[in-house]
């Protein structure tokens, strides 16, 4: 959420910086700035009138002490009045505010200057490439005709134990599922990440606090007799470890990972680009979550960049990654690389990741704040996450590009993970 401060000071570079996310802000910053000046110069009142009553309370013992009593009952009088007064302005705040907050979550995160304006995927621009693409057979398949051929996933029972887009792994396809998750994390915790295993429900306040809700209410699993939420990615949780604490500035960077299944609607999604492993209900994903301190977090940003560029080196997956236009970018994001494998039996670019500096429009959200040493009053940490990574994809270009006639060949990064280097 952006600061009231930020809006103030900047309003026309918000409603101009906006524009490059192709969100028309005018009017909503407009309104936001109106009524919180209606509510300051309320507030100016009610702190006049709390003064005031302070001095006549003051008052009324001295009345006393001289004998004054009709003078101190009237004050006695003047004091309740006053109270009443200021129970309406409290309440009329209480309104302003509920009001000023409802404008505020309409509006997304800034994008950072160097985000390129644009519509969708088309204006994204590729930072740069790396891997080479393999050369398969004729007759190569696509990873869903692979599952079935090894017997590593099979589609068709997950429909019928639950529905379309929650696939059952077995056997070796399961063990995949096993290595890729302790490979990633190890590898995470190699780069001085802690591990976490967080609870995969949250409640309303942690959806919003990293700004899931209400801009993703409709995507999410809800839980309505316990008012929870199934969580879409371990940013959610994790990242609420974090909520309405204040940090000291030594205490950064902190770094986190989290291995968890993550559960999506994904409403609207049909077609083609819907089959196999490429758009799940449910799926698994390592995630890692940085709390940096602001003047730092463009840094950690590009360190979260190459660890998960390692990372798929490591697989010997060809791979892009891309800077995201405004039109493209999430909600929350100020920046945002995601990470494309290529799957070369569909011939199709994959995303497997989206690595985000959010700056300090989460943390506001989150009341996540942090003191600098001798400064007694706190400021806004940013935040960051990125997967590390999303697992459907990745398996689906692990089986199309690794295929042959002996079966589909392993990296050799994941031989020990997995106990077995071929799947025939």
């Amino acid at each position: 959420m952006l600061t009231l401060a930020i809006i103030r000071e900047k309003k026309e570079e918000v409603i101009q910086r906006l524009k490059v996310k192709n969100f028309n802000a005018e009017e909503i910053v407009t309104r936001i700035l109106e009524l919180d000046k209606t509510r300051r110069l309320m507030q100016q009142k009610q702190d006049s009138r709390q003064n005031e009553l302070n001095t006549i309370s003051k008052s009324i013992g001295l009345l006393l002490r001289k004998g004054q009593k009709d003078e101190a009952e009237a004050s006695r009088r003047k004091t309740t009045e006053i109270k009443e007064e200021i129970k309406k302005i409290s309440d009329q705040l209480d309104t302003f505010e509920s009001d000023l907050n409802a404008l505020l979550i309409q509006l997304p995160n800034l994008p950072h200057h160097s985000v390129p304006a644009g519509r969708g995927a088309g204006d994204n621009i590729t930072v740069r490439e790396g891997g080479t693409k393999p050369t398969l057979a004729e007759n190569a398949m696509p990873h869903w005709d692979l599952a079935r051929k090894y017997d590593v996933i099979d589609f068709e029972l997950g429909n019928k134990i639950t529905g379309a887009g929650f696939p059952l792994y077995k056997g070796k396809g399961a063990k995949l599922q096993r290595a890729l998750i302790n490979f990633f994390l190890d590898e995470n915790q190699k780069a001085g990440y802690t591990e976490y295993m967080p609870p995969l429900m949250v409640n309303q306040d942690s959806g919003y606090g990293t700004g899931q809700l209400p801009d993703k209410d409709g995507q999410m699993y809800y839980v309505g007799t316990d008012n929870y939420y199934l969580i879409p990615t371990a940013e959610v949780p994790v990242t609420n470890i974090y909520r309405d604490v204040i940090l000291n500035a030594a205490d950064f960077p902190i770094k986190n990972t989290a291995y968890t299944p993550c559960f999506r609607r994904e409403a609207g999604s049909y077609g083609k680009d819907v089959r196999g492993l490429n758009r799940l209900h449910q799926f698994d994903k390592v995630e890692i979550v940085q709390i940096q301190h602001p003047g730092k977090s463009y840094d950690a940003l590009e360190e979260m960049v190459n660890h998960v560029e390692s990372l798929v080196r490591k697989l010997e997956l060809p791979y892009r990654i891309i800077k995201l236009c405004g039109g493209d970018m999430s909600f929350t994001s100020a920046l945002t690389y995601d990470f494309e494998v290529y799957a070369a039996a569909q011939k199709r670019w994959l995303e497997v990741s989206s690595v985000s500096n959010f700056e300090s429009f989460q943390a506001n959200r989150l009341k996540l704040r942090y003191k600098e040493e001798g400064n007694k009053k706190p400021a806004l940490a940013h935040t960051l996450n990125g997967s590390s990574l999303a697992l459907p994809r990745i398996v689906a270009a692990l089986l199309e590009n690794n295929q042959t006639a002996e079966g589909i060949k392993l990296p050799v990064v994941l031989h020990s993970y997995a106990g077995f280097d071929l799947i025939s």
